[in-house]
């Protein structure tokens, strides 16, 4: 990369011109590196009516696809590299409209899939996903954000690696995934639906890997 000098000077007039130079554009790198690296580890996956993004840290999307109906849900593909929670910042990317067509508006339907891989290096026991209508802050049972809370016998929560399952509506909108194992190295994949009856234009999904204690 050339970088041209302030017009008017010549690069004779100072001999040690060359090395101010190469020590200059060394800094320059040095203080990209970072910001580039940031721009690299983060990405925002587009699909359907809706963006998510790794960019809380702690996780990558490797892949997102679907428009979020039962027969083509959104599918985020995702590797995990500790046994920590991490969030999913999921927006919308198209105009709002409560039971609209599907892809073409934010409807507050969402059929989900999930793969995620275990790159912890310890094996999971349980998987538990809480949504947040606010950063860091209980989803009530008002703001219209849950894991199909009106349905009070769901068919459309499953896992892969995990037999049974338990939600949780107050002061929490949580989905606990138990009774199973995920190996490290191993991929888990869960399904289920979440409903914004209220949509937002930015809401949150924490993912929280359990490993045995003790």
């Amino acid at each position: 990369m050339r970088i041209p000098g302030p017009a008017g000077l010549s690069s004779t007039r100072f001999p040690s011109t060359p090395g101010r130079a190469r020590r200059a554009l060394l800094l320059a790198l040095l203080l990209l590196a970072p910001v580039d690296a940031v721009a690299d580890e983060v990405k925002v996956w587009a699909t359907g009516a809706y963006s998510f993004s790794d960019e809380l840290g702690g996780f990558r999307i490797t892949g997102a696809s679907g428009i979020g109906t039962k027969e083509d849900p959104l599918v985020i593909t995702e590797e995990l590299n500790s046994a920590t929670p991490v969030t999913l910042t999921i927006r919308t990317t198209k105009p709002i409209e409560t039971f609209g067509p599907a892809g073409e508006f934010a409807n507050g339907i969402m059929y989900m899939r999930i793969d995620v891989l275990n790159n912890s290096g310890q094996a999971w026991i349980e998987f538990q996903f809480e949504l947040q209508e606010i950063l860091d802050q209980p989803s009530v049972f008002g703001d219209g954000l849950s894991f199909d809370q009106r349905n009070k016998t769901p068919d459309n929560i499953w896992s892969s690696n995990f037999a049974d399952f338990d939600r949780e509506f107050e002061p929490y909108d949580r989905l606990l995934f138990k009774n199973g194992k995920v190996d490290p190295l191993k991929t888990a994949r869960f399904e289920f639906l979440m409903t914004d009856y209220t949509p937002r234009w930015t809401f949150y999904l924490v993912q929280d890997p359990r490993i045995p204690t003790g």
